[in-house]
């Protein structure tokens, strides 16, 4: 997750209200490797029927998820691991009849997020998570065009709920933002989608870039190109400074070496940038996965790979430098060997981007990321940057 708005402005606004103060000569210790942010799929099951689906989320699956009593055992190690955050999500996490009573068990100073399609968010639903100190609720909206919205979502209505989701939380008092999943198909409505978050007084836009996951496999003819992606990222740059809100760019951390080189105006200030969008974390790198039968992920991407089972071992034996199964994603720099990835000083920072996207383009899970769009070489060279212990150890 790359908070452009905070690299290129030194502002944030939810995340600052998260994590507290962070920038380019603070990095971010809001979690650390064995103390992850959870973000917790807590339901297969959804009411709507979105395209790009990474759980590919159906009602028919629901009877996959833990009962309330497994859920509330989760619940109570979570809380006894005093992990900075938990994000629910699904599916529709408020499909859940038992969603308060589990949200409810985890004590502070474990922080809580909700991820929703907010069609369900009523008066009385947004009361409850401003009365259980819910620090963020992030709605998805993948268009500004009601109609479009819909389409993508799978469901006629899903764009006036959502918005209606939106309006209940404000009020109740929460933070409010957007999350956007970025295709070909509403690549050219990110500023209208930032100009309707600011004209609305939300507070966050996360731009999701399509990941090759679920239902999002599927769409191959929708996945942004390198271009596109870079000609958007320098876009964002220019524009972000306009708009009182946080912009986050996520699943694309390569884009975050991209915006160092940009706007670093010496070897030191690039090596702060590094070390600041390094703190972010990645996918088992200071953040992990629940899913609703129990399966810890490295993130709620990685569908099929498993770092643990709550059916058969504790969170805190999981989430241990004894798992083996959580080494490689804590030290992915010395597993990726795509011909890219492999020889770039810069691995390390950014993780090799997405493993699902890699794994459809090469066959080869630990190979490149096909939208990468820059030579490391070039930029290494422009900051005198001979390898990655350079960078690790400076």
């Amino acid at each position: 997750m790359i908070p452009i708005t905070t690299i290129v402005t030194g502002r944030t606004t939810v995340s600052g209200e998260i994590k507290g103060r962070y920038g380019i000569h603070r990095p971010s210790t809001f979690s650390d490797y064995f103390r992850p942010v959870v973000f917790w799929n807590i339901t297969y099951g959804c009411n709507l029927r979105c395209a790009h689906c990474y759980i590919s989320a159906d009602p028919d699956l629901r009877s996959k998820d833990l009962p309330t009593e497994e859920m509330l055992k989760i619940a109570r190690q979570i809380s006894e691991l005093r992990l900075p955050l938990v994000i629910f999500s699904g599916g529709e996490p408020l499909l859940r009849k038992d969603f308060f009573q589990i949200a409810e068990t985890i004590d502070p100073p474990t922080k809580l997020s909700l991820s929703t399609n907010g069609t369900l968010i009523t008066e009385e639903v947004a009361r409850r998570l401003q009365d259980l100190n819910f620090s963020y609720v992030g709605v998805s909206l993948d268009s500004v065009d009601p109609s479009r919205h819909d389409a993508f979502r799978g469901f006629r209505g899903a764009f006036r709920r959502a918005i209606r989701g939106i309006r209940n939380s404000k009020e109740a008092g929460l933070s409010v933002g957007i999350r956007t999943t970025l295709t070909k198909w509403n690549l050219g409505e990110v500023r209208d989608i930032l100009e309707f978050a600011s004209s609305n007084g939300i507070k966050r836009v996360s731009l999701y870039l399509l990941d090759s996951a679920g239902r999002g496999s599927q769409l191959v003819d929708l996945m942004p190109s390198t271009e596109d992606v870079r000609k958007l990222v320098d876009k964002l740059i220019e524009e972000v400074p306009n708009y009182d809100l946080e912009v986050l760019l996520v699943r694309m951390n390569f884009a975050g070496i991209y915006i160092a080189d940009k706007l670093a105006r010496s070897k030191e200030e690039f090596l702060n940038y590094l070390r600041m969008i390094e703190a972010q974390g990645e996918c088992g790198r200071k953040s992990i996965s629940i899913y609703p039968e129990g399966k810890v992920k490295p993130c709620q991407f990685l569908v099929d790979f498993d770092v643990g089972d709550l059916g058969e071992e504790s969170l805190r034996e999981i989430l241990s430098p004894n798992n083996r199964k959580l080494k490689p994603f804590l030290n992915i720099d010395r597993f990726l060997r795509g011909p890219r990835c492999s020889h770039c000083p810069f691995r390390r920072i950014c993780g090799g981007g997405s493993r699902n996207r890699a794994l459809s383009h090469s066959g080869d899970f630990w190979g490149d990321d096909p939208l990468c769009f820059f030579d490391p070489g070039e930029i290494a060279d422009r900051w005198g940057i001979n390898g990655a212990q350079d960078i690790i150890h400076s």
